[in-house]
């Protein structure tokens, strides 16, 4: 099969597309036929060797994939053809791969499998920061930053598909979107927002931060949130990672949560992909559902087939997708 392989550390237009053979199906895993995976700035940092998880040399990148069951493992009850979408600790930029049962949810007939790239990570990670570490409810002003990239935009669909009221920022050339999925209020990334927030919310505040930037927009942040309010620390593309004035907190009754979807699936220290299966499908389950319903849309910005996996890069790089870039192995 053909795929994506990083020998050594080195940047990812370095990589090379290679003829190598499909990884071997292991207890508890299926193999599938990829027809989309995922690429995000993460992938650049992996295959470098400066991200927290470093596979074996050498590997394969991609870690969100959609496609179609080949065959699975004795005892496992998802038979061949069953179209699904998986995470994957790496291997995705792939014509198949291999990923374990338990990380692999099968895709109604109606849902489109390139969108599906957003499942595995990106809506999930938004999911769990909104639903699992803060108190929002119907009605509550929720701030996203970075609203219109893969976590963003699906922060903004879940919130309001809670029956929250969103504030987006992001640039300009982005802001009709962020409208088309619902913002109440949608602001200029390039501009101070503070106080922008504040008037929105009728001096209030936001019950919930969902900050993918960390960096300069961090403390502003702290000051949007209402008593009670929390600000979930989700990555940190503003260029720094930021520390916490702990005094706002005590005197704000506010407080700053972090959320490593990573932990629920099994990639931080210590395997939780046992602890937290049940939790984690349900929440896929949910997501699935208010898809199924119209009130996520997950959005393909660009696909590419396998062999241009250096202009889809550029793409993400250049910071000019909205929603995912997807590439399409069987393409």
């Amino acid at each position: 099969m053909r795929a994506v392989v990083c020998e050594s550390w080195r940047p990812f237009d370095e990589l090379e597309l290679k003829e190598v053979a499909p990884p071997p199906l292991r207890p508890g895993s299926v193999r599938i036929r990829v027809e989309a995976t995922g690429i995000s700035f993460a992938t650049q940092l992996v295959v470098q060797g400066k991200y927290q998880r470093q596979p074996p040399r050498p590997f394969t990148p991609g870690t969100e994939i959609a496609g179609t069951v080949i065959e699975a493992a004795a005892g496992v009850g998802i038979p061949p053809g069953t179209r699904v979408f998986a995470v994957l600790d790496w291997g995705g930029l792939a014509e198949e791969a291999v990923a374990d049962a338990i990380h692999v949810m099968p895709l109604p007939d109606e849902l489109p499998l390139d969108a599906a790239v957003s499942m595995p990570i990106s809506y999930p990670t938004a999911g769990a920061s909104l639903l699992w570490r803060t108190d929002v409810g119907p009605g509550d002003w929720v701030l996203v930053h970075g609203a219109a990239g893969g976590v963003g935009l699906a922060g903004v669909e879940i919130a309001k598909a809670m029956g929250a009221r969103v504030i987006a920022r992001a640039g300009a050339a982005k802001h009709a979107l962020l409208h088309d999925r619902g913002a109440d209020v949608v602001l200029d990334s390039a501009v101070p927002f503070k106080d922008a927030v504040l008037e929105a919310t009728g001096g209030l505040g936001c019950m919930a931060v969902l900050d993918v930037l960390g960096g300069d927009d961090f403390d502003p942040s702290l000051r949007c949130l209402r008593e009670g309010g929390t600000l979930v620390t989700i990555g940190y593309a503003g260029g720094h990672i930021p520390t916490v004035p702990a005094n706002i907190l005590l005197l704000k009754n506010i407080a700053v949560a972090g959320l490593n979807w990573g932990t629920y699936i099994g990639w931080s220290p210590g395997d939780n992909r046992d602890r937290y299966a049940q939790r984690v499908r349900a929440l896929w389950g949910q997501l699935v559902e208010w898809w199924q319903q119209g009130k996520l849309r997950p959005e393909v910005h660009a696909r590419f087939p396998l062999a241009q996996f250096r202009e889809a890069m550029a793409e993400v790089a250049a910071r000019r997708s909205v929603g995912r870039v997807v590439l399409k192995p069987q393409e």
